[in-house]
């Protein structure tokens, strides 16, 4: 996992079996960056209290957390990772 910043947002990259993920790095609970949590097969944990989302979906899997989180899409171009809007 690695936090980016695109445009002015603050974007969580991960690498699951291969494939890249992009989600909003903000705990939808209290804005705790997720970069700073723990990632598990495709669950990514806040470090805080625990909330967990799925990288895929940006589902909420289990409270505190309010909502889900922000999905991006991710394109591999040559070396280049590209991360914009799911219609990318």
């Amino acid at each position: 996992m690695k936090a980016v910043t695109i445009g002015g947002r603050d974007i969580l990259l991960a690498r699951v079996n291969g494939e890249f993920y992009a989600v909003s790095n903000e705990c939808t609970h209290i804005a705790m960056p997720l970069d700073q949590g723990t990632l598990a097969g495709y669950a990514v944990q806040c470090p805080l209290h625990g909330s967990r989302f799925d990288l895929r979906t940006g589902a909420a899997l289990c409270e505190p957390a309010e909502g889900p989180l922000v999905v991006y899409q991710v394109r591999i171009v040559g070396d280049e990772i590209l991360i914009g809007p799911k219609e990318l």
